[in-house]
């Protein structure tokens, strides 16, 4: 599966743009979109996947994520009955419009921290949810009205984590960004493969030279860390699905168990059969 830059449908009459039940739970859709998500899902325990950032979320989840980040389906893997709503809203109306009303000026702190990623916590979490589940009875007007609510108390509560350390920043031209999409796209199908540096080279209309130069200038690593720290992401899902250390090593392109043990604890400060056993332990809480 590629990642993939996903088309959100336009409608000119409206703001944002609504998802009601979506059923992805069969699909690893590890994509981004230019508009900015605010997404609940409830009766369910999952992975929350945004950016660089990998943990499990308990029974529901909230998140607001900025803007070309990238992230998986909440809804990966869940067996369980669940609700969610996912909200897009358009990159010109926040940053046109609800960053400028006066009224709002709490907003613009709110979408800077969405950079990192927002998950919500505590009472609020639901209390929003339960808000959000409710945009099917209305109308677009009070969708709109209530989503400025919402969006306007989350910007007044402590009740939030901050996903990632730094903000995801889009440096690049949209032809920039198709070319790095490209070769992110190369990587999530050839992960679990073994990938030699003239092969993506190739596949870019590159000399291996100027891939290398392109790729650390583009992402501040080298391709090699880059698809490291790629595979490390996809052997913590492999692992949090119940599946040994050995297991999570091979499906996920290493071909040396020690290597692949050793490279997990530089990029994660834990070896994998401890993250493995602190993630069933914290599951089993709940």
């Amino acid at each position: 599966m590629k990642i993939q830059l996903e088309v959100i449908p336009k409608d000119d009459n409206c703001s944002f743009h609504l998802m009601f039940n979506p059923r992805l739970s069969d699909l690893f859709f590890w994509h981004f979109h230019p508009e900015y998500e605010l997404v609940y899902i409830e009766g369910a325990t999952g992975t929350r996947h945004v950016g660089d950032h990998i943990s499990t979320y308990h029974d529901s989840d909230l998140v607001l994520i900025g803007s070309n980040i990238p992230h998986l389906n909440f809804d990966y893997g869940v067996k369980t009955h669940y609700q969610k709503v996912v909200v897009h809203l358009k990159q010109d109306f926040v940053e046109k419009h609800l960053l400028h009303i006066p009224e709002l000026n709490s907003l613009p702190e709110l979408f800077e921290k969405s950079k990192h990623g927002i998950a919500i916590k505590g009472e609020l979490k639901n209390a929003i949810g339960k808000q959000l589940l409710r945009f099917q009875q209305f109308n677009s007007f009070q969708r709109y009205l209530e989503l400025i609510t919402i969006l306007q108390t989350l910007s007044s509560t402590d009740e939030i984590e901050l996903l990632q350390d730094k903000p995801y920043i889009n440096k690049y031209s949209e032809k920039e960004q198709e070319r790095v999409r490209a070769i992110y796209g190369f990587i999530d199908e050839k992960y679990n493969q073994k990938i030699k540096l003239s092969e993506v080279a190739q596949y870019m209309n590159m000399s291996n030279e100027a891939f290398c130069r392109y790729f650390k200038k583009a992402t501040g690593n080298t391709f090699f860390e880059f698809l490291n720290r790629y595979r490390i992401s996809q052997s913590k899902i492999v692992l949090m699905s119940g599946k040994n250390v050995s297991q999570a090593c091979y499906q996920c392109g290493f071909e040396n168990l020690s290597y692949f043990n050793r490279i997990f604890k530089k990029i994660t400060n834990e070896n994998p059969s401890d993250f493995k056993k602190k993630y069933l332990n914290r599951t089993s809480e709940f």
